[in-house]
């Protein structure tokens, strides 16, 4: 009875095997179709035919526990299980999907994961290494460059399925043939999941179809073992597989992702390309696929700015045509045209057409699903939202700016009004930590920093994407939000990280998780004795108590919190600036935002403690000396040095006596922060001068790296006023010194100033 068997060995993502499908399809007029994929996804059928949806799209299964596993079925407008779906939409067929299903599918694949043997990838090396033969064997460079010529440019129905089942059978039987001391996975898992499909043919024909109106479509490696004399699975034996518990859903899909998508063998690496080779089938102008390639090339490169004429394509075509001659081929495959493209368009280098090869053979094009089809539960709340928020008008490729004022608006009847851009926030922080790419937080000036918000919002089908793998941590976007939170907090070793989940929690509207995470805060301070951590936390926190009420959050209980931070923070300043330079910089921000703090919370932290500090590490000579210039940068714009003391310290930092690298790493540190209040500063100018004068040559090129670096932070103003104040103090024209001092450095300058960058000088 199986010899008699309608079946049709397909190639996942193969323009030409649906081709020959559909036209088998037509001839057999079958009244059942049965379709590779997992059996408990039939209710995706009718969905995936629907004439709005836009492929790519994919069936997505994942597991309902921790650690999630996932499998894909992605299908391309040209894939064949899409084109024969279509197909029995349009003709009123029983249609069903026949593998294993999902639950038993992500079980089996946490075995494999666990039998990943030497002698697995020794099988794995040797089935992947009979389709390399194969390709050696008709002279091609790779395996999808045979298969193109051989078989997505064959439209002759009488030898293209018949050649792909002979070729699958051979290759299979070689695979079976090879002796292993143990059965590899690969095979025993697609024994079962061949089994599976006999069980499901046989059922259609139980439930009265006969074997003349069914038609079987499978991936060709499969055809064999579906049609052999083994039996089929029992009911037993399938109620006794190992399971897991799973979900699945619908999701848009993109071309870049089929294109790079990590263990999918079946698939391509140029969907675009094969788009357009399945257009070129349907309108039976095949032959045309290489100009009409190379002048999408042709376009790309124009757009980039490159010479790419009428003239140029149509001698690309020409040599992309003699290639394929020279391989026995009547078309050039998607390598002849590459070649082709490198040699007419980029002078003999990929470098110069790579982005447009990229462009022409992947491409931007992402599926779309009409909204409530197949959606998982976290798709329809985000789509309620939207409403709710009246975002919708936001969901746009369109980049557009949103302004928000977290302030009450009394001019309003309702509440849901009076308090909708807090709301949006809410919703938009949600995203944000939920990496959901819809929202970007923009930087508002600081006068409006606590009531106002500024985001630029852009949705693109992979931000569908991105929300349907969210759905893997909670069915709303709440849920999520707190799942991933709670995730992090589980996690949390340090305060910075636990004080950064409060202010998250706190723009989610998340207040239980709030709660959490000022009790692990606390938990983790007790034993803190990292400045950068506890100055971090400090600074999460100032943010967040900055907003007062207008978050309708009771942030009273983050004041203490407040205080021991940075009053820990500010004890722990001096002995942490016993570090090197690589630590100064990250050390040095962590000061800057402790002195933020202690100026825009001065009422709530110790901020006389802080300058008692900073003093303290100012005129330390054995710790780091860029920390030591930045605090005593602070206290001079508290101005609680005089300009005497200031010149003093000045000398005693850059004296002869002190290493190039010390005293010009002091400045650096000096200069980082408050400049004009430097640049007023003569006498400071003056000892520098002394200082630069007093070097020898080594020590000079020492003191470069750290004073170019320095004044490399200027803005081009301040660059210039420093070059007149040094013309003033040489007695000369301060403009032209200015002029001198603002030329171009030569190449050859240049290079040496790179040179001493890149030597370390032993430190």
């Amino acid at each position: 009875m199986k010899e008699n068997l309608n079946i049709f060995g397909v190639r996942h993502l193969s323009p030409g095997a649906s081709y020959h499908l559909i036209d088998y399809l037509e001839s057999k007029r079958p009244k059942c179709i049965l379709i590779e994929g997992p059996s408990d996804a039939n209710e995706f059928m009718e969905p995936i035919a629907n004439k709005n949806v836009v492929p790519p799209i994919a069936i997505l299964a994942y597991t309902t526990e921790f650690p999630v596993e996932t499998i894909l079925y992605p299908f391309a407008s040209y894939s064949p299980e899409y084109q024969a779906i279509c197909w029995g939409k349009r003709n009123k067929c029983e249609m069903r999907f026949i593998d294993l299903p999902s639950n038993i599918l992500l079980k089996l694949g946490e075995f494999k994961n666990k039998a990943v043997t030497d002698e697995a990838k020794d099988f794995y090396e040797y089935h992947n290494g009979l389709y390399e033969k194969i390709a050696n064997h008709y002279h091609e460079d790779d395996y999808e460059s045979y298969w193109e010529r051989y078989f997505e440019h064959n439209l002759n129905k009488d030898t293209f399925r018949e050649g792909l089942k002979f070729q699958s059978k051979e290759v299979r039987e070689m695979v079976i043939d090879r002796e292993f001391e143990t059965i590899p996975y690969d095979y025993s898992y697609n024994t079962l999941r061949e089994a599976h499909i006999r069980r499901e043919i046989d059922r259609a024909f139980a439930d009265g179809f006969a074997i003349e109106d069914v038609v079987v479509v499978v991936g060709a490696y499969h055809v064999t073992g579906v049609t052999n004399d083994e039996p089929a699975l029992s009911d037993k034996d399938l109620k006794t597989m190992p399971k897991t518990s799973t979900k699945i859903a619908l999701m848009p899909y993109s071309y870049l992702r089929l294109s790079s998508r990590t263990g999918y063998g079946a698939g391509n690496k140029a969907p675009y390309y094969f788009e357009s080779m399945w257009d070129a089938i349907q309108e039976k102008r095949l032959e045309q696929l290489p100009a009409i390639y190379l002048s999408k090339i042709a376009q790309e490169q124009r757009k980039a700015g490159h010479n790419a004429s009428p003239a140029n394509v149509i001698e690309a075509v020409r040599l992309a045509e003699s290639l394929a001659s020279m391989r026995s081929g009547s078309l050039p495959v998607l390598r002849d045209l590459h070649d082709a493209a490198v040699t007419c368009f980029g002078g003999g280098e990929l470098a110069v057409v790579a982005e447009a090869l990229n462009r022409v053979d992947i491409g931007t094009v992402i599926g779309s699903l009409p909204e409530g089809l197949g959606q998982t539960p976290v798709q329809e709340n985000m789509y309620q939202e939207l409403r709710r928020l009246k975002l919708s008008a936001y969901k746009s490729p369109v980049a557009q700016v949103l302004e928000l004022d977290l302030r009450e608006n009394h001019k309003v009847k309702s509440v849901e009004a009076a308090f909708i851009d807090l709301n949006r926030s809410t919703f938009l922080h949600r995203m944000k930590v939920l990496e959901i790419n819809f929202a970007h937080e923009l930087p508002v000036n600081q006068d409006s920093a606590t009531w106002k918000e500024l985001w630029e919002l852009r949705w693109t089908p992979e931000v569908e994407i991105e929300i349907v793998e969210t759905n893997l941590k909670g069915e709303t976007i709440e849920l999520a939000t707190a799942y991933l939170l709670k995730e992090r907090l589980t996690q949390c070793a340090t305060v910075s990280e636990a004080a950064k989940i409060i202010r998250d929690a706190c723009e989610c509207n998340l207040t239980k998780l709030f709660e959490n995470a000022i009790n692990t805060l606390q938990s983790l301070l007790v034993d803190s004795e990292d400045f950068k951590e506890t100055a971090r936390a400090a600074h999460e926190l100032s943010i967040l108590i900055q907003y007062g009420d207008i978050r309708q959050f009771n942030l009273e209980p983050l004041k203490p919190i407040l205080q021991q931070l940075f009053l820990r923070a500010s004890l722990l300043l001096v002995p942490a600036s016993n570090c090197d330079n690589r630590a100064a910089k990250e050390i040095g921000e962590c000061i800057n935002a402790m002195e933020l703090i202690s100026q825009e919370m001065y009422d709530d932290v110790d901020a006389k403690l802080w300058q008692n500090e900073l003093e303290k590490l100012a005129g330390h000579d054995d710790l780091n000396t860029i920390l030591s210039g930045i605090a005593f940068s602070i206290m001079l714009e508290h101005n609680l040095i005089s300009d005497d003391d200031c010149a003093r310290e000045v000398s005693r930092r850059l004296s002869p006596g002190v290493p190039a690298d010390l005293g010009a790493g002091w400045f650096e540190g000096l200069s980082g922060r408050n400049r004009y209040a430097l640049l007023s500063r003569i006498s400071l100018w003056k000892e520098l001068d002394n200082y630069v004068n007093s070097l020898d040559e080594e020590e000079f090129y020492r003191s470069l790296v750290f004073l170019r670096r320095a004044f490399g932070q200027f803005e081009p103003a301040q660059k210039n006023s420093i070059a007149e104040l040094l013309g003033e103090l040489w007695g000369t024209d301060a403009e032209k010194v200015a002029e001198i001092l603002q030329t171009e450095l030569t190449e050859e300058e240049t290079k040496k100033l790179d040179e001493l960058n890149d030597f370390d000088f032993d430190f």
